[in-house]
């Protein structure tokens, strides 16, 4: 069973319909926990802005910094940044219950209000583990841009931000999804879990135990408030996409005094625990894969023919024979089983690339991987030139200390077990009741979260947006956590994953109007 994991609609749809831009990342080695030199001013004694609220008692140097705004050429390590944005670097302290010891800094971008201004919008797009320096540009094409500093930031450990997570080398990353890792048998298992535990003393050698446990979203929503403070603004206005819910949910508990305005597209359930979510998701996936093959079979020539009863058989007698014979590409490491999976449910987080989906799954049934192999890519956050983002490293690291890990073997396969029932289209068929824990049971630290109820007193009115179709985050996850926070719910049919700001006059007017004005929207907006 694999981990969920909650990538953004603006990573998924991308521009695979032309060139494929991906983020490059250089490796670390060592701990990587060492004190670092923050770019950003401490604001003179009796000089900081009111507007910034109150200061934590012992981070004052923290808060009252100020950032100083350049060029963001070199903060690009998940792709070009538009020209437009400003970028500087904000220092936190790893441990906020030890400010004087390591410090990180907190890579941040900013795209100018034009107008009159109310404030900053914070923005982060999901993950966990990817970059948000490029969703600067979010709401540019609405009143947004006029009334907000709209920032991006990656949170600790990510894309530009340092110290950075490092688990796995470029050619180790390749390795990895080289290997099927469909073996279900006592022998196999324990391959698997040797890998796993492998790749967790890695985490721990190259990034530094000490930092692997500050990683979480209890950490990055309190970086989140220094940078509410550094810039200027007395309570946080954010709008959060699939993962980045749960550090919007978190910080609105951490900090609800705090909170301006909050929205919340995409969500996660801060109360279900990571097994469940994750067969949730296998069941999202299997919807927008029967929605695919709904729209395919009405095409000519779809590649899981003109039955849709025979679509799951078709697309399983396509991938199966990857596991011993990885399909031919222009690249020299073909298309692996695994990476065909990885390519199929990149594809059905947006219907924007059904097209390339049915492209790539035509070419497999005349042996070519290349086009899989893409979207593959595109998911792991591998660029041209074969290095890799660090997006699947902090992935781990950050799920790995934010929920309690699976060590019951029992638990494991009965997981592994409702996950291929939700999702017949990933069943290979070997499952066998049992299967290995994931690097999270050997993980080199405790993790610092555990499934709950948010609560929140005195929170302002927030709004989450929740699709009725969402394969990450299926919708049910959207209208929990609104009950949990009192939020006003917008109802979006459609098949994607998130939708917020994204061109869509029914979801995005009220958000805006919200953003701006406060004004809650009307009860149980269906659109």
């Amino acid at each position: 069973m694999p981990p969920n994991r909650r990538l953004p609609l603006v990573l998924a749809t991308g521009a695979l319909a032309a060139a494929l831009v991906a983020g490059c990342g250089s490796a670390v080695d060592g701990s990587a926990t060492g004190a670092t030199t923050g770019t950003a001013q401490q604001r003179p004694a009796g000089d900081f802005e009111p507007g910034a609220g109150v200061v934590p008692a012992g981070l004052e140097k923290f808060y009252t910094q100020v950032p100083q705004w350049g060029s963001c050429e070199e903060f690009e390590t998940d792709g070009p940044l538009a020209s437009r944005l400003e970028c500087a670097r904000v220092t936190v302290p790893v441990d906020y219950d030890n400010p004087t010891g390591d410090t990180a800094e907190i890579a941040i971008s900013r795209n100018p209000a034009t107008g009159d201004k109310i404030g900053s919008m914070l923005v982060n797009p999901g993950g966990p583990g990817a970059s948000g320096l490029s969703l600067a540009t979010t709401g540019e094409d609405t009143d947004l841009a006029a009334r907000f500093d709209v920032i991006g930031f990656d949170p600790r450990g990510i894309g530009a931000s340092t110290p950075q997570i490092r688990c796995l080398t470029d050619a180790e990353s390749d390795a990895v999804r080289a290997e099927p890792d469909v073996d279900m048998s006592p022998a196999g298992i324990a391959k698997t879990e040797a890998r796993n535990t492998d790749y967790a003393s890695k985490c721990a050698q190259r990034s530094g135990a000490g930092f692997l446990a500050h990683v979480g979203t209890r950490e990055v929503v309190r970086d989140m408030d220094v940078i509410r403070s550094v810039l200027g603004d007395e309570k946080l206005t954010y709008v959060g996409f699939s993962y980045g819910t749960r550090l919007g949910s978190t910080y609105a508990e951490t900090f609800p005094a705090n909170v301006r305005a909050l929205v919340l597209d995409g969500a996660i359930d801060p109360a279900q625990d990571p097994v469940q979510e994750t067969v949730l998701q296998a069941g999202g996936f299997q919807e927008a894969f029967d929605a695919f093959v709904a729209d395919c079979v009405t095409k000519s020539q779809c590649p899981l023919g003109a039955d849709p009863g025979q679509a799951v058989a078709r697309l399983r007698a396509l991938l199966d024979p990857l596991v011993d014979h990885p399909a031919a590409t222009t690249d020299p490491r073909g298309l692996s089983y695994k990476d065909a999976t990885t390519g199929v449910q990149q594809a059905l987080y947006s219907p924007n690339l059904w097209g390339a989906l049915r492209s790539g799954l035509s070419a497999l049934a005349d042996g070519r991987g290349d086009s899989l192999l893409l979207l593959a890519d595109q998911y792991e956050g591998r660029a041209d030139d074969g290095k890799y983002s660090n997006i699947n490293d902090a992935f781990n690291a950050i799920r790995c200390v934010d929920d309690p890990p699976v060590t019951d073997r029992a638990e494991a396969g009965a997981g592994d077990s409702a996950y291929r029932k939700a999702a017949p289209f990933l069943d290979d068929g070997r499952g066998t009741g049992n299967a290995p824990l994931d690097a999270c049971a050997f993980w080199p630290v405790p993790h610092t979260g555990n499934p709950h109820t948010i609560e929140a007193a005195g929170l302002p009115q927030v709004v989450v947006v929740s699709t009725t179709e969402d394969p990450a985050t299926p919708y049910q996850a959207g209208v929990d956590l609104a009950k949990q926070l009192g939020a006003s719910l917008i109802t979006y049919r459609g098949t994607q994953h998130t939708v917020a700001l994204s061109g869509v006059a029914c979801v995005d007017d009220p958000v805006v109007e919200y953003l701006i004005n406060l004004t809650a929207p009307r009860p149980d907006l269906t659109c």
